[in-house]
This record gives C-alpha cells, sequence and structure tokens, in this order.
C-alpha cells in the first residue's frame, strides 16, 4: 500500500461535496471552528489586518489631517449619530455633604432617547475647578454602575456591593470621592446596563448587542456617544474649568477613557487603567475577549480594516495621557500591551511630545487599580492640569 498525505481543508470539502452526492458518507472532518469560538481561517484574517489609516503608515502626513480623518472614520463605524442638539437639561436631587465637597444626583439627557442619572461631585470652595469625567468598569457586576467608583449616600443596597467592590479592585477607596477631596469636580453616570440603567444579566449582553445591530445601532456606539457628551456637558459647567477636564477609569472605563479622549476635543488629558493592548496580541486563544458577551461594549464592526486599538488611542496626541497595567493581567497579554505602548510612544514622539505620555506595567499587580496606582494618577493629574 502506498502512503497517502493528510487531507487539506479544500481537498476535504470537495471530497466531501463529491460522497454526499454519491449518497455517500463523511466521516473525520476537520474542525470549521477551534479554540473555542475562533474559526480555523483565523490566522489568515488576522493578517489581512495591516490597519492601513494608522499615522506613519497612512498616506496623509499631515497630523492634523490625519487626527481628523482618523476621528471620522471612527465616528462613522459607532453606528450612532452625532447628539450635539440635544439638550441636557440638568435635574439634580439627592443632595448631601462629604468630607470637603458637596454630593448631588444629577439627570441630564446624553441622547434624545433617555435620561441618565449620574453623582456629580463638587469641592467646597470658589471654582472653577479642574474635574475629571470618571468612568466605570465592567466586571460582570450590574447592580451598580458609578458606585463602584462614587460612594453612594443614597441607597444602604447599593453602599454594600460598592464597598464590597472597592475592596476587591480599589484598595477599599472610592475614587471619585477621593478626586473630590482634593480638588476636583467629578461627574460619573451609569452606562446602559448598569445601577439604574439595569440590571442587565451578562449572558443577556450579546442579545442586546444583537438587537441594537438589528436595529441599525450599535451598544458599543452608544457608549461611546454618551462619554463624548458627558465631556462636553462636564466642561459647560459654570463651577468647572473648561481647559482643565480628563478623563479617568478602570478597566472598561479606561477603554472609555481613552476613547473619549480621542473622540472629543473637551477632554484635556486621560487616564487610562488596564486596558490597552493591540488588537492581534488580544484576539488570541484563552482572551476573555473571544467570550463576546462583554467583549460588545468594546466593539465597533468594521473599524479593525482601518486602525489598530491604540491607532484609535492616538487621536488624542499630542495631549497628556497616562496608561498603567499589570504585569499579571490576564486579560491583556504581556505582548499585546508592549506593542501597544510602542505604538503610542511612536506617535507622542513624532509630535515632539514624548513627555506628555506615560505608560507604565506594575509587574506584580493584576487587573486592579490599587492605592498605589490611584496615588500615581492623582499626582499626575495635579502635573498636567
Amino acid at each position: 500500500m502506498g502512503t497517502h498525505e493528510p487531507l487539506g481543508r479544500r481537498t476535504f470539502v470537495v471530497g466531501a461535496g463529491t460522497a454526499l452526492l454519491a449518497g455517500g458518507a463523511v466521516s473525520g472532518a476537520e474542525a470549521a471552528v477551534v479554540d473555542g469560538p475562533l474559526p480555523d481561517f483565523h490566522p489568515a484574517l488576522k493578517d489581512a489586518l495591516t490597519f492601513p489609516l494608522a499615522w506613519g503608515r497612512s498616506p496623509i502626513r499631515d497630523f492634523r489631517a490625519w487626527r481628523h480623518a482618523a476621528r471620522a472614520t471612527v465616528e462613522e463605524h459607532l453606528l450612532v449619530e452625532r447628539q450635539d442638539g440635544t439638550p441636557y437639561a440638568p435635574q439634580t436631587s439627592g443632595r448631601a455633604q462629604g468630607d470637603g465637597y458637596t454630593r448631588e444626583l444629577v439627570t441630564v439627557s446624553l441622547t434624545r432617547h433617555e435620561r441618565v442619572r449620574g453623582a456629580l461631585l463638587t469641592p467646597h470652595g470658589r471654582g472653577p475647578f479642574p474635574a475629571v469625567l470618571l468612568l466605570h468598569d465592567h466586571g460582570a457586576r450590574f447592580d451598580i454602575g458609578k458606585e463602584k467608583l462614587v460612594r453612594p449616600w443614597y441607597d444602604d443596597t447599593r453602599l454594600a456591593s460598592a464597598r464590597a467592590w472597592a475592596d476587591k479592585y480599589f484598595s477599599g477607596r472610592f475614587v471619585g470621592d477621593e478626586l473630590a477631596r482634593r480638588g476636583y469636580v467629578v461627574l460619573c453616570l451609569d452606562a446602559l446596563g448598569w445601577g439604574d440603567r439595569g440590571p442587565l444579566a451578562y449572558e443577556q449582553q450579546q442579545a442586546l448587542a444583537a438587537n441594537f445591530y438589528n436595529l441599525g445601532s450599535s451598544l458599543a456606539g452608544l457608549m461611546a456617544r454618551e462619554d463624548q457628551r458627558a465631556a462636553a456637558f462636564l466642561a459647560g459647567l459654570d463651577r468647572v474649568d473648561a481647559r482643565r477636564v480628563a478623563a479617568v477609569g478602570f478597566s472598561m472605563g479606561a477603554y472609555r477613557a481613552w476613547q473619549t479622549a480621542a473622540l472629543s476635543d473637551h477632554v484635556a488629558a486621560a487616564a487610562s487603567v488596564c486596558w490597552m493592548t493591540g488588537l492581534k496580541e488580544m484576539m488570541v486563544p484563552g482572551n476573555n475577549t473571544l467570550r463576546g458577551q462583554s467583549a460588545y461594549y468594546m466593539l465597533h464592526p468594521g473599524l479593525a480594516r482601518h486602525l489598530d486599538i491604540p491607532d484609535v488611542a492616538s487621536i488624542a496626541a499630542p495631549r497628556p495621557m497616562l496608561f498603567l497595567g499589570g504585569g499579571l493581567d490576564t486579560l491583556f497579554p504581556a505582548e499585546g500591551v508592549r506593542v501597544a505602548y510602542d505604538k503610542l510612544r511612536a506617535v507622542w514622539r513624532s509630535r515632539h511630545a514624548e513627555d506628555r505620555i506615560r505608560t507604565k506595567t506594575w509587574p506584580e499587580l493584576g487587573h486592579v487599580f490599587t492605592q498605589d496606582m490611584q496615588d500615581e494618577v492623582f499626582s499626575w493629574l495635579d502635573d498636567v492640569l
């Protein structure tokens, strides 16, 4: 008997078709889906991604023109139109005093479809003050949103959940309250699915995103537009110095922070903790993104044909940006973080502004925003705003 070469995929498909037409059975099929939910040809799809609009690769050589083109491309892929003409119509309630600052609940229209409630903290004293748009994480915990970062003074049940979350990720601190004590106006709003806009169940996320797409819209695009509008609202408050507004977030909130800086000129600086990577390096077997579900809050279909993840963040250049991460963070492989940081620094370097971007990995930490990391962010904000 002679030896036989293993069937390749094309050979197998042709042979299978012939067998079926002849009424035969097919066995030993090669898997079309591998490593869980990845198609077996995913390496070819990754190889096809060249990110042709990235700064330095794009034929556009003027940086201002590139920023305009890159931002327009991102906005086109949001699938959600701008909401600039919608009045915010803010209403405040639930005022209470904190340690050196005043707490309020504020309800605003970020889009024409829905009113959104958030926490607004204002330092005592005479303004205008610097301000922080504080963006909450995902964490598969939906009963609290803004409460993950601002101590809820209005709901004891949420306070218990919020304290447990702060203990788990934030060294027991409420980051928003710390910022307010340090002289920053803080605005933190619920994203769709969390807190007053939820609670969503983890397994419902994919269906929610699919329903948005079927309605010609996008879940991730809505979140991006709402954060963009929230930045403009915060910058427009009389108590705020509009030239000194930063976006700050952890995990999904970190993604939201650099994305908002890329899409909004109201953001003068952004600090992102534990969310930055190269796309190709993230799309590997075992990565959390491959599960779908939470990934839909950060998925703009088709955008990867034009820009890598750090390319989008680079639209914010040369404004000050801080990226912190944990060396033991299993959500973001070290190679992906390295690739992203190298790309980011190269863009700021091209603008002669490398001193305005700081990237740091804490080798002993995982997916957390500890007190030491917070103190570094606070000090950095004091320097750049």
